[in-house]
């Protein structure tokens, strides 16, 4: 008996808002991570190697 092989499928994509765009690509979203991006920064100033922003 013969059985052919399945190609694997593809898992559809979730994006995690609403509007079905990217993260990085919604307003709100964006303004959070420019808000945060600096002090996360400051914050992890003094790390160094791999973990270094």
């Amino acid at each position: 008996m013969v059985s052919q092989i399945q190609p694997p499928t593809q898992p559809e994509v979730i994006y995690l808002d609403s509007d079905g765009q990217l993260v990085a690509n919604n307003t709100i979203q964006i303004g959070w991570i420019v808000e945060i991006k600096p002090n996360i920064e400051r914050l992890f100033a003094g790390l160094t190697g791999n973990f270094k922003l």
